[in-house]
């Protein structure tokens, strides 16, 4: 107990170092599963991060971890069939991580991702981290162990559990590291199969899809946004597979990604045909500022009413229109600024539009939002 405990201190305060490295969402993932290991032994992680409106995977970090065609039918399995210890129900759970082995009372095989995916590929146990911050989820870390390894314990679950809003502070900082740069307006649309083949795609969506990649994965062919995007569209619009009833809570098939230079994206998905070979179109485009304010005004810490208030700032309003939509004085509207103004260290309106959505650096700190664009 003495050694564990000994462990858990050593490796909190890795991640503390590491959460203020200023490292990339990479170098961050890398390194954080390597420390984390440490103290929970384990065969690999898988960091994803998240579009905070509607939990979507944006991208993936692997370390010894599932190829890129069951990862998908991992990210599918969560959106449209029921299953055990799901990233929705574990961020609304009491504590952000859980273990498969606990949510299953120790019988692994009534998970259908663990039956269908995970024993076939060799693992075991898995635990699950939601990494979330006061507003919403940003990313998804999994930690999982080989076959006849023993299962996770509940001191392990708790340790975790313990360290999740440092990991969340780490990837909040690696998300914002270096400034989006500004660009172009072009939309791009291409056009999927069932397989999530290309059937067609403009000049803009080949140039938005070689700035998100597709990461080291071994087969991929997509970025993962692009994908999960194209299987919400398949599961709002349809069942699953098997038959099973869509879940209730469905989200859209809407999420905001970054490219490897730091320009932020939208990606829509919207199905063309429900046949037996449904196509999905998915289109892509810069986010602008007032689609961007949900996201990154968390990054500053500001209430409720403070993000309601920069959202129509990005608008172009007013302090008077302000005033009047949010039936207020205007004078609450401006004390409301002057907070803001300090929170993101800026002195008048085009300084925080800049700040926000053209210049924003390594020390903001993105936070999740649940609220739709």
């Amino acid at each position: 107990m003495v050694n564990a405990m000994a462990a858990h201190a050593r490796v909190r305060e890795e991640i503390v170092r590491l959460v203020h490295r200023g490292l990339s969402v990479p170098e961050f993932s890398r390194a954080v599963g390597d420390a984390l290991r440490r103290a929970v032994p384990a065969e690999g992680t898988c960091l994803m991060t998240t579009d905070p409106a509607t939990m979507l995977p944006t991208a993936e970090f692997v370390e010894n971890g599932l190829p890129a065609a069951e990862l998908l039918r991992l990210v599918e399995i969560e959106v449209r069939e029921p299953d055990f210890n799901t990233w929705v129900q574990l961020a609304h759970a009491g504590r952000p991580a859980g273990s498969l082995s606990e949510a299953t009372a120790g019988d692994l095989d009534r998970s259908l991702r663990q039956r269908e995916i995970r024993s076939p590929g060799g693992f075991s146990d898995e635990l699950r981290v939601v990494l979330a911050g006061s507003t919403g989820t940003w990313g998804q870390l999994t930690v999982f162990r080989e076959a006849k390894r023993p299962y996770f314990s509940p001191a392990e679950v708790e340790f975790v559990s313990s360290i999740a809003r440092l990991i969340t502070d780490g990837l909040r900082r690696g998300l914002l590291l270096g400034g989006a740069q500004a660009g172009d307006d072009d939309a791009g649309l291409l056009i999927l199969d069932a397989d999530d083949g290309v059937r067609m795609s403009d000049k803009a969506a080949d140039r938005w899809l070689d700035e998100l990649g597709t990461g080291d994965r071994a087969g991929a062919r997509l970025p993962l946004v692009i994908s999960a995007v194209a299987r919400q569209a398949r599961s709002l619009c349809g069942t699953a597979p098997s038959g099973a009833p869509a879940p209730t809570d469905l989200r859209p098939a809407r999420a905001r990604a970054r490219t490897r230079a730091g320009q932020w994206l939208i990606a829509r998905g919207s199905l063309l045909n429900n046949g037996p070979e449904p196509q999905v179109a998915v289109m892509l485009e810069v986010a602008r500022p007032a689609e961007m304010a949900p996201l990154m005004v968390a990054a500053y810490g500001f209430t409720d009413s403070e993000r309601r208030v920069t959202e129509l700032v990005a608008k172009g309003l007013s302090t008077k229109q302000i005033a009047g939509r949010l039936h207020v004085s205007s004078y609450t509207v401006q004390d409301h600024l002057k907070s803001i103004f300090a929170k993101s260290g800026t002195g008048s309106r085009g300084d925080l539009i800049a700040r926000l959505f053209l210049d924003h650096h390594a020390a903001s700190l993105t936070s999740g939002v649940a609220a739709h664009m």
